[in-house]
């Protein structure tokens, strides 16, 4: 009798032990499904997110000219279906307003402006990495991927073949300094126009051994415009071509559109050398349509826009896919100067205060 209750008892515990294993391994299994589906909920929350991301608009800032912002606007737009916006203005003052609105940015992509002055302000750049930089050779773009180059921009001499003779026409920065150019050269204010720094900065290197670090042919060059500085860089193209200057200082691109056209009008390059900083593109931080950024980013940078881009506006590509016109200077004849991208970018409010005192007399 003893032997059976101690079966019994055995076979009790035995179920027991059975039904709490059983009631753990279903704990177990519903632990592990819990994580399972709060898994599932976070990746959908993340998809919801991403979704309410997602707009329908785009504000871009820029400081190209109207005829080549509307094409590839409207190009992008009936490609994605994306509304946009554009604010044009200078590259300083784009790049100011940016900056004052870094708490809350207005603006979703800064295109155009010179590399080294959006290197300047790059705190305010969110980096990406563009799906077609592997095509663009590295040099074009920033090392942290705050900005993407998207064409080498030299800058030039261009002249108006009908106020200047064919043995009068200046052949470097130099030239600029003759008494005959005296109020004649049509210069954009370099603090407002980013093209304008870059050529001033590039004059300061052309002459950096040649006195106060070139701050002194940059004060003679000043004398020479005798008062004369145009608010905005498109006033210099158009004021040489129109005749009310005999020569400005511009970029390569904009000097060629109108050589282009059959103007009468000419370019130099200096034969001190010149730079060839790339113009670029960089999403704002803070964007609020940070993924339509992003495809427009993309879209400036394909092959297909670039070739528009060199056959409409003389602008040098800068993917490696797509090949220069044939009436522009190689890039391999061309005497550079040694421009220090890093450098003037970090030193370029102390470049522009030296700009301010010798315009008021300071310096």
């Amino acid at each position: 009798m003893k032997k059976i209750i101690t079966l019994i008892l055995v076979l009790a515990l035995g179920v027991s032990t059975l039904v709490a294993c059983g009631d753990k391994e279903k704990d177990t299994n519903k632990d592990t499904s819990n994580v399972k589906e709060s898994t599932e909920d976070n990746k959908a929350s993340d998809e919801n997110e991403k979704q309410e991301k997602e707009t329908d608009s785009l504000v871009v800032y820029s400081p190209h000219k109207a005829d080549m912002i509307n094409p590839i606007v409207k190009e992008f737009q009936e490609t994605t279906g994306i509304k946009v916006e554009v604010v044009a203005a200078g590259t300083g003052e784009l790049l100011k307003r940016i900056e004052s609105e870094q708490n809350n940015a207005l603006g979703d992509v800064m295109w155009g402006g010179g590399a080294e002055s959006l290197n300047a302000f790059k705190q305010y750049f969110e980096p990406y990495e563009s799906e077609e930089a592997k095509m663009i050779d590295a040099a074009f773009i920033d090392r942290e991927n705050a900005w993407t180059g998207t064409s080498p921009l030299p800058m030039v001499i261009m002249y108006n073949k009908k106020l200047v003779k064919p043995e009068d026409v200046p052949a470097s920065w130099g030239d600029l300094l003759d008494e005959k150019y005296k109020g004649k050269i049509a210069y954009a204010d370099p603090t407002r126009s980013g093209s304008s720094f870059t050529i001033l900065a590039t004059m300061l290197t052309a002459y950096k051994n040649e006195g106060d670090e070139g701050w002194k042919f940059i004060k003679d060059f000043y004398t020479n415009l005798d008062g004369k500085l145009i608010s905005g860089s498109s006033g210099v193209y158009k004021g040489v071509a129109d005749g009310e200057y005999a020569v400005g200082l511009t970029l390569e691109k904009t000097a060629m559109e109108y050589v282009n056209a059959g103007a009468e009008v000419g370019i130099v390059y200096p034969s001190e050398g010149t730079s060839s900083v790339p113009d670029g593109i960089a999403i704002i931080k803070g964007a609020k349509n940070e993924a339509n950024a992003k495809k427009f980013m993309d879209f400036v940078l394909t092959a297909k826009t670039q070739q528009f881009i060199l056959d409409n506006f003389a602008s040098r590509p800068v993917r490696d896919d797509v090949k220069t016109a044939d009436n522009l200077m190689k890039m391999s004849d061309m005497k550079l100067v040694d421009y220090n991208l890093e450098w003037v970018s970090e030193n370029k409010e102390n470049i522009i205060k030296q700009w301010k005192d010798i315009v008021i007399g300071k310096y």
